[in-house]
């Protein structure tokens, strides 16, 4: 009996050297600070057991997830006191399981605050809201007794709009600088990836790159400096003649102009190829652009192959997944982008 599957029609390929080359620049780009690293979301869909290793290999000593479920992973390949939990303990439960690992909260409310002290306290970092309006204490109860008990190493915020050119950046920067000034910590942390684009005003002593480990151009300033990392390649089905007005795919959005060789590829929703990702868009081979035809599936697309008559079964083709690009022209975030990429590309 053959226990053992058969390749997959899918594949992610993650270029690991080339989120090396990444980790380096923006680390280079944050100047007497030190980059750290966003793995959080399986390293933005690219997988933890790919990425972690090649950062830390990189020189990455600091790693920020959001959940207490994400540390496990991460652990296999760093030191647990390396690695910051972003969501901070909400349970006695949370404090129990960071103390006998060794994983950091990130302290967002006095009530954490109380929860991680009452547990036996220790190394953790802190956030503050300077506008975001998501995570962190109020800069007004940064004098709070429960905070000045606390033993903090990095002091937080978070941007809102550094990818843009707003006044925010700056007020939010003045902001944090007058909480440093009354909060006791070791190191401080303000800068994303686009926060970094705004230069060492906002690098302090850590920032936190995320999206532009991972291709992902938040700033113009960043664009000669990132290289793409991730490579998706789906395999093209069955090949098929279409007569001049059949349809393809669910509800007959496309119908043939002319007689049409057409394949269906695997890949769909389910990948994270979100139907908006079809209409006016194509997937590669070579230099050969092949268009996609109708909607697309929960696991196929179709597509033309005018330009690829000697295609059959079992080649593989380019789906485009320049981050940067992709979000341009289909009104999606490059974190989503990353993010949505399905469990299915992960199994070769």
């Amino acid at each position: 009996m053959n226990e053992v599957p058969p390749p997959p029609s899918l594949r992610l390929t993650v270029d690991t050297a080339a989120l090396a080359a990444n980790w380096r620049a923006l680390d280079a780009l944050s100047g007497a600070a030190r980059a750290g690293a966003a793995v959080k979301a399986d390293c933005y869909g690219l997988g933890v057991d790919t990425c972690v290793p090649a950062l830390r290999d990189a020189g990455c000593e600091t790693f920020f997830v959001a959940h207490w479920s994400e540390v496990a992973a991460v652990v296999r390949h760093v030191q647990p006191a390396q690695v910051a939990v972003l969501h901070g303990p909400l349970t006695e439960a949370d404090c129990a399981y960071a103390r006998s690992l060794g994983a950091v909260p990130v302290i967002n409310s006095l009530e954490q605050a109380v929860r991680w002290t009452a547990s036996g306290g220790g190394r953790c970092h802190v956030m503050v809201d300077t506008g975001i309006n998501r995570l962190g204490i109020a800069p007004s109860e940064a004098g709070d007794p429960v905070i000045a008990a606390l033993d903090i190493d990095i002091l937080m915020s978070h941007l809102a709009c550094a990818d843009e050119n707003s006044a925010m950046n700056a007020g939010q920067l003045a902001a944090f600088r007058e909480v440093a000034d009354r909060i006791p910590h070791r190191r401080a942390s303000l800068a994303n990836s686009a926060g970094i684009a705004l230069g060492t005003d906002y690098a302090f002593d850590l920032t936190r790159p995320g999206l532009a480990l991972y291709g992902g151009v938040p700033r113009d300033e960043l664009a000669g400096a990132i290289l793409p990392v991730a490579r998706v390649e789906a395999t093209l089905l069955q090949c098929r003649s279409i007569a001049a007005g059949e349809s393809v795919g669910y509800n007959s959005t496309f119908a043939a102009p002319r007689p049409m060789r057409v394949g269906t590829v695997s890949i769909g929703y389910a990948d994270g190829f979100l139907r908006l990702r079809g209409p006016g868009n194509a997937l590669i081979h070579g230099a050969r652009r092949l268009p996609i035809l109708g909607k697309v599936s929960m696991d196929m697309v179709v597509v033309d192959l005018a330009e690829a008559p000697d295609l059959g079964a079992g080649a593989w083709l380019t789906v485009p997944w320049d981050i940067n690009d992709c979000a341009q022209q289909n009104a999606l975030s490059p974190y989503e982008l990353l993010t949505l990429i399905g469990r299915r590309l992960h199994a070769h």
